[in-house]
């Protein structure tokens, strides 16, 4: 019985030693990401300066307001790969409609000069850090509707957000073609050429995880092809298993099932990396949600495009004000 133990915990360790290491795939040449990400490198002069927020382990965070005389507050949440900047015409469309303020911030681990691109200390540590600017906004806009938007991998961690223990500070959520699982429904086989998953290291990284090992969880398990002439020294190519995990949905249904709150998505019926009419089929299996499908947007269109504008700006005009 004991060599068997001993035997069983010696594959179980060796499988996953051998899938970490061996589990990076050959990076696909550029051409093959079929997302029109030029899309997203508008004029974006006029942009608000970045201002900073401390997190809950005193490091400093970048984000963007872009203020409105509203009761309301959104805050909206980038995409993998790049940060809150191409959200300045949605957001100076919210703002300067008087419909809600607009936060934009840049996840730890993105933007300008992060302290390590790529990363997070541990798992979780993207909604711990989202509750913290958003107690933040609430302190200085008291009794205000804060509404809670991503996009795409934002998206997923908006998700992550309405079933995590922080839903409470929340009134409204709006997703913008997001991402709940690699084997979703809604996804395309290859996501549209965006992502390259490390998949054996990731579960190589997951087997060590489930009995409690979590010290290799800084290796890199995802790559974006982001093609090379649209890059401009502010992306981030690549994250670690634990900023990976944080970005996504825990379980997407039950995180759903949570949702009591109103549910705007929204996503364009020529979106590459999803399968838009398996959006509302899927998602409302779980919850009440408004599902609207965009003719002839893209992927980055649903954020910069201006069809998007007033689906939005209808929805939040319904959003019910705090007293």
């Amino acid at each position: 019985m004991i060599s068997f133990v001993l035997v069983s915990v010696v594959v179980y360790f060796g499988t996953a030693a051998l899938l970490i290491y061996l589990g990076k795939p050959k990076k696909p040449p550029p051409q093959s990401n079929r997302m029109a990400f030029r899309e997203v490198y508008q004029d974006y002069r006029g942009l608000p300066e970045l201002k900073r927020f401390t997190t809950h382990d005193g490091r400093r965070m970048s984000y963007r307001h872009y203020p409105a005389r509203s009761n309301k507050v959104i805050v909206l949440i980038h995409g993998s790969g790049w940060h809150g900047q191409y959200f300045l015409p949605l957001a100076r469309f919210i703002s300067d409609a008087g419909l809600a303020q607009v936060y934009t911030p840049d996840l730890r681990g993105h933007g300008k000069s992060p302290e390590r691109r790529g990363d997070v200390d541990h798992i979780g540590q993207l909604e711990e850090d989202l509750a913290v600017f958003i107690a933040m906004i609430q302190r200085d806009h008291y009794e205000k509707t804060i509404i809670l938007g991503g996009h795409s991998s934002g998206g997923g961690l908006v998700v992550r957000f309405s079933g995590s223990p922080y839903r409470h500070l929340v009134d409204a959520y709006l997703l913008l073609s997001p991402f709940l699982k690699y084997n979703a429904p809604t996804m395309r086989p290859d996501s549209g050429g965006w992502a390259i998953p490390y998949t054996g290291r990731i579960i190589g990284l997951r087997l060590l995880n489930n009995v409690g090992i979590r010290r290799f969880n800084y290796l890199p398990v995802i790559g974006f092809n982001m093609p090379v002439e649209v890059r401009d020294g502010t992306e981030t190519l690549t994250y670690s298993y634990r900023l990976n995990t944080s970005y996504a949905p825990g379980n997407y249904k039950k995180d759903l099932a949570k949702i009591s709150q109103p549910l705007l998505v929204v996503v364009g019926q020529a979106d590459e990396a999803f399968l838009p009419d398996r959006f509302e089929p899927t998602i409302s299996q779980y919850v009440k949600a408004e599902v609207a499908l965009l003719e002839d947007v893209t992927h980055m269109g649903v954020v910069v495009g201006p069809e998007v504008r007033p689906v939005i700006g209808r929805w939040l005009e319904r959003i019910p004000k705090n007293d």
